[in-house]
């Protein structure tokens, strides 16, 4: 079988921040705005994208559900998303100097190889691990 994960969707409570964290800081490039979210991805990977939606945004989530998405977003802990990069140290010192609230800088992990972790303007965890 050949499966290949073609989008992700991550909550968002203003789109303007979120276009401009995911555009200015990670250097997505912006490829649709509907009413429902707005696609963003990584240069260069058209075959990849992050889908930004209002929390709780598919039919049939009730109130309460909604009430505790916005609870977990405001916590931090309802979505998270890890990438990779050749060049940790400079995806780090870009998502700062673009104002990202760090949770941790490039560190060692027990494996071996090195991660730093950034939220964005949402609250989405966004942990990207370095790839040679």
């Amino acid at each position: 079988m050949d499966i290949t994960i073609r989008a992700s969707f991550l909550p968002h409570e203003d789109a303007d921040l979120s276009v401009a964290f995911y555009r200015d800081a990670l250097g997505f490039e912006v490829r649709e705005s509907r009413g429902d979210g707005i696609t963003v991805g990584p240069a260069g990977q058209k075959d990849t994208s992050i889908v930004l939606q209002p929390p709780g945004a598919a039919h049939g989530v009730t109130d309460a559900e909604r009430r505790t998405i916005a609870e977990m977003m405001a916590k931090g802990t309802y979505a998270a998303i890890e990438m990779a990069t050749a060049d940790l140290d400079a995806a780090f010192a870009r998502l700062r100097a673009g104002g990202a609230e760090v949770v941790h800088g490039p560190v060692e992990q027990p494996d071996g190889g090195r991660a730093c972790a950034v939220r964005d303007p949402a609250g989405n965890l966004i942990r990207i691990r370095e790839q040679p």
